[in-house]
């Protein structure tokens, strides 16, 4: 586990393995940004001049090494570009990209330009979250994280920020992990147990209903959707309380840990990252694992609905009918659009707990990169400012969003011949909607709600960039926890 502290050294005297700074553009290349300043003294001012000579421009993910050749105890220095005008998320990809750089080596200081709290805390969650690798299944030789982050700060509500970074570091990593996990080890039984084990850390209190539960209490998606997997499904409740509070925030999210699509096969080609398909109730474990630790006034409960999506003997059969908890039929005509199956249990059981607001969170449909591509996040509501707030926060948590309708024209396109409506519409367009549109359906009458597509951000198949790895990202995680703040403060 990577560990962060700070320091008020100056740079030119830490005997560490590199020392990451900012730079911009500026004149023939990379001008060195605020907390360079000794590095360059002890390179007699010739630091803008070598960053020039190895072809630095400063632009946004851009990476240059500079030897220091004994000048400092450091043998190495890492110039992340931060482009023009650098915002904290800029920061925050910034001391990603370094630190991703520097796997292999034990030490790393980071003295970016982070004159106030918010910076400082960008700086050091964009350089723990890219302090990461997922090695659980590795038996060879390969590169581990940086091991020790020093980060060259100080100033009001420094240690606190670093504090809240670690914490939403760590969750994010979590979720990571779950995602990354293959589903031969983490069945919905499996889920549940580490839901178990963040609960006992975290504070938080659960609640596991198994198989037979789900059959006696009638929720009929969760138990339609995994009943042709030898692993059966769970709903796993978390809930965390403070005494101060006078709101509650519900997150509800899709737990398919692994989703062939059922009868309804996928090509191989779309399954071979199912295993991703758990991304919307890892980031709501992750979430509920941070708010545990940061303690905002507001109580939160979460629901994780974990299911198996396989093809059997016993598997639901296109043009089955079931009946989700609370009643309402659906005529599932497609095997492959589940999550709003299992979500729908959720979201009517999440409606019992009289929250403010309902957001849930999921990696439903391929319709989103269609639309809004693999790193921005659709967001739809039934009420439009608390759509927009939500994209508010997500933007302020650093997570690229973008609010969507929910047309009501659409929901005609569920009607069912023999069921209150069916799990997929007739019509090709708007696949997206269509499923928020579904989902609407199961949201009580005066309950806010918010509906989060992350099937694109979840799980990242190219290259690394900025803090981003391949695979997991855990992406909603910051945004949810963001949302509960603002719950909290008031402003939402």
């Amino acid at each position: 586990m990577t560990t962060i502290s700070l320091d008020s050294a100056a740079p030119d005297s830490l005997d560490v393995d590199a020392i990451v700074i900012g730079v911009s553009p500026g004149g023939d290349g990379a001008a060195p940004a605020a907390g360079a300043e000794a590095l360059d003294r002890a390179l007699d001012g010739r630091l803008a001049a070598a960053l020039a000579a190895l072809g630095a421009t400063g632009k946004a993910g851009e990476i240059t090494r500079v030897p220091t050749l004994g000048a400092v105890p450091a043998p190495v220095i890492v110039a992340a570009g931060l482009g023009e005008d650098p915002t904290a998320e800029d920061l925050r990809r910034a001391a990603g990209a370094a630190l991703r750089s520097l796997a292999g080596t034990a030490r790393a200081a980071v003295a970016l330009p982070a004159a106030d709290a918010e910076r400082v805390e960008a700086a050091a969650l964009g350089a723990l979250l890219g302090a990461y690798s997922f090695d659980s299944f590795r038996t060879g030789e390969h590169k581990s994280p940086v091991e020790e982050i020093t980060l060259l700060a100080g100033g009001d509500g420094a240690e606190a920020a670093v504090e809240r970074a670690r914490v939403l570091a760590e969750s994010v990593k979590l979720v990571r992990d779950l995602v990354n996990t293959p589903p031969s080890h983490l069945a919905p039984e499996d889920f549940a147990g580490e839901a178990e084990r963040v609960a006992r850390e975290t504070g938080l209190s659960i609640e596991v209903l198994d198989e037979k539960a789900l059959v006696d209490g009638g929720y009929g998606g969760l138990v339609g959707v995994g009943q042709g997997s030898v692993n059966p499904p769970r709903l796993i409740r978390l809930s965390y309380t403070h005494p101060e509070a006078a709101k509650t925030l519900a997150l509800v999210g899709k737990g398919i840990t692994f989703d062939s699509g059922g009868l309804s096969l996928k090509p191989s080609e779309a399954m071979d990252w199912m295993k991703s398909d758990m991304g919307g109730a890892g980031a709501v474990l992750g979430a509920l694992a941070a708010i545990g630790r940061l303690r905002p006034k507001v109580n939160v409960v979460g629901y994780l609905a974990a299911a198996e999506n396989m093809p059997s003997g016993t598997a639901q059969r296109p043009s089955d009918v079931i009946r989700i908890y609370g009643g309402k039929t659906v005529e599932v005509l497609n095997t492959d659009a589940e999550g709003r199956l299992v979500l729908a249990d959720a979201l009517v059981r999440a409606a019992e707990d009289d929250p403010d607001l309902i957001v849930d969170v999921a990696t439903l449909t391929g319709a989103q990169l269609v639309a809004l591509g693999a790193r921005t996040t659709g967001v739809m509501a039934n009420d439009d400012a608390v759509r927009e707030k939500v994209v508010d926060a997500a933007g302020r948590a650093g997570e690229p969003s973008w609010g969507m309708p929910l047309p009501a024209e659409l929901r005609k396109g569920l009607d069912s011949a023999v069921a209150d409506l069916a799990n997929i519409s007739g019509d090709r367009w708007g696949g997206m909607l269509v499923a928020g549109v579904f989902l609407k359906e199961f949201v009580r009458d005066g309950v806010k709600w918010a509906h989060l597509d992350i099937a694109g951000p979840s799980f990242h198949k190219g290259e690394p960039y900025g803090y981003t790895p391949k695979g997991g990202t855990g992406a909603a995680t910051r945004t949810l926890v963001q949302i509960a703040e603002d719950l909290a403060e008031g402003s939402l």
